[in-house]
């Protein structure tokens, strides 16, 4: 697979592209049979892309020039993994110096000036703490910290806050995960602060449980579990036609994302990740028989999909 295959397959997003480079490069890394050196080079091929020619643009054309720049941090974080992962494989540290210098970017634009992402700042806009920002931040800091205690050092403390930040969001007296709250972490009015999104619960809940075993946190662990594994699973699931729905309402009102009710890929995922690695922490057969009930819907639908 060389560079101009990955320019043609990934034209359009940068992000999926980055998220190749590290797939890649982490089976090349963690998985012995895909050990192959087509495989690394595919990774490199990816990467060199980004570096030379888009940086952490969201849409690009097919020969690699920016389109459109996403306004939040999400692209530069899936930089970030794709590249420590990518110099993990080719113990070539000038990846690795790359990320560390995004991850410091990213750190700065989340906690003290988002001026230099080019989003204007609103007048009616409600300030708001929206999960997928700490989220990513505490899969960033795992990700770096992997085997390397300097940069476990380096953000300690940015894993510990991202880690609180991403608690605030369990409201309702410990019943509900919302997707917005307020910035001092309270429910916020109206459908903003009504939102739930079971996947990106789930995503949390998986994150949580790999600082928690990092950390030793027994407490924290259980909170994963219970508040963003179990919960979001059955708050989220349809009952009638299964799945997960991909946005909800609180309060069981119309939720106002048009894809509400639409069963994404990308939730099914996350669920099937967060309940194998509960179980493997706790060995809580509920989780185990959550997975084998996510898995059946999820590979049934694909096969229907692929009209097999």
């Amino acid at each position: 697979m060389d560079l101009q295959l990955l320019r043609n397959w990934h034209q359009r997003i940068s992000q999926e592209l980055d998220s190749v480079v590290w797939m890649y490069s982490r089976l090349y890394r963690k998985v012995p049979r895909f050990r192959r050196p087509e495989l690394l080079q595919a990774a490199r091929a990816g990467s060199h892309l980004c570096l030379l020619y888009v940086k952490c643009a969201f849409v690009l054309t097919r020969d690699g020039r920016p389109v459109k720049i996403q306004r939040t941090i999400f692209s530069e974080c899936f930089y970030v993994l794709g590249l420590d992962e990518l110099g993990r494989a080719t113990g070539e540290s000038r990846y690795q110096r790359e990320a560390l210098t995004m991850m410091e970017a990213i750190v700065h634009w989340v906690r003290e000036d988002p001026s230099e992402l080019g989003r204007p700042q609103l007048s009616g806009a409600v300030p708001h703490d929206s999960m997928a920002v700490p989220m990513m931040l505490l899969n960033l800091v795992d990700q770096l910290s992997e085997g390397d205690e300097e940069a476990a050092s380096r953000f300690s403390e940015v894993g510990s806050w991202a880690a609180k930040r991403i608690l605030t969001h369990v409201q309702r007296n410990g019943t509900a995960v919302l997707e917005n709250v307020s910035e001092d972490g309270k429910e916020l009015p109206g459908c903003l602060g009504r939102q739930q999104n079971p996947g990106h619960a789930l995503e949390a809940g998986w994150f949580l449980l790999r600082y928690a075993q990092r950390q030793k946190d027994s407490t924290l662990l259980s909170q994963a579990v219970e508040k963003f594994v179990k919960q979001p699973f059955h708050s989220g699931w349809d009952p009638e036609y299964g799945g997960l729905f991909a946005f909800q309402d609180v309060d069981g009102l119309c939720p106002t994302q048009l894809e509400w009710k639409m069963k994404l890929w990308w939730p099914h995922t996350e669920a099937m990740i967060a309940f194998l690695m509960g179980f493997a922490e706790t060995r809580d057969r509920e989780l185990l028989d959550l997975f084998n009930q996510m898995a059946k819907y999820t590979f049934d639908k694909v096969h229907l999909k692929a009209g097999l």
